[in-house]
């Protein structure tokens, strides 16, 4: 007999698509904010890394005098400019980077909807074992957006704007380019950082083992490298930099995978 609670496909579709509408209503409410909030969201946030007094340049500077490398980490120029080359150049970096901002900010809200939707085909010992999966994805999204705007950001553009084939040419670099970096290391750091998240349903629906995880290490640390090496210019400092967080990310997602597989050996034995 068919349990009278039980949802059928088409209620499924119609329960995720209300989901997806609050989801997107939510982005849209704080995109119109940001983009209303012109002047700071360009020239505080957008072009901060292109200030020779962002934090990071000066951290790197106190860092280099601390370890007495004298100036050579410090930044005393940025030889570039950023120019609009099309008509509609700066409205849609403006429109864009206002969803962009509306989307980084409702992210805890799209993750509540998503695990709203997901949760009634839990058990409740699943549902409260997961109790705080929306504050841990968020913070692990926000670290990862901070990551990619205040590391990976100042670094590939500091190595960017100061490399040159030859003195004939000046870097003037389109404000759509410009931008277009910024939003992938931003938002390529936060999806990164969410790699426990990741590998805690893959282990919960049986599609990799902690043994799996810990026996390919010496390739992930091969392809943390590589996307090191991708992400960042192309010195040995920036990829340390960029490495460690990433590498640390891989050993916690271990120690998740074997927690929630020995969860899951324990349900099996109770069965």
């Amino acid at each position: 007999m068919k349990n009278p609670n039980e949802m059928s496909f088409l209620d499924h579709l119609e329960d995720l698509r209300w989901h997806l509408i609050r989801s997107c209503l939510s982005i849209l409410i704080l995109a119109s904010i940001a983009f209303l909030t012109k002047d700071f969201i360009f020239d505080t946030i957008i072009f901060g890394p292109k200030k020779i007094d962002f934090p990071t340049y000066r951290w790197f500077c106190t860092l280099s005098e601390s370890f007495g490398q004298g100036d050579s980490f410090c930044i005393t120029e940025m030889p570039f400019r950023i120019q609009s080359r099309t008509v509609a150049g700066q409205f849609s970096a403006h429109l864009w980077t206002s969803i962009l901002a509306g989307f980084i900010l409702a992210f805890p809200y799209v993750i509540f909807e998503f695990w709203k939707f997901v949760s009634p085909g839990l058990h409740d010992a699943e549902r409260k074992n997961a109790r705080g999966f929306i504050s841990i994805a968020s913070l692990l999204f926000f670290v990862g957006v901070f990551f990619g705007y205040y590391i990976v950001t100042p670094l590939s553009i500091n190595f960017l704007g100061n490399y040159t084939v030859s003195i004939e040419v000046f870097n003037d670099f389109d404000l759509s380019s410009y931008i277009g970096l910024l939003r992938a290391s931003v938002l390529a750091s936060g999806i990164i950082f969410e790699l426990p998240i990741i590998i805690y349903f893959l282990t919960k629906v049986g599609i990799v083992t902690p043994r799996f995880l810990s026996k390919n290490r010496k390739f992930a640390l091969i392809i943390v490298l590589s996307l090191s090496a991708i992400i960042t210019p192309p010195d040995i400092v920036s990829q340390i930099i960029v490495s460690i967080p990433l590498l640390i990310l891989y050993e916690v997602s271990i120690f998740i995978s074997k927690f929630t597989y020995r969860r899951l050996e324990k349900q099996m034995q109770n069965l």
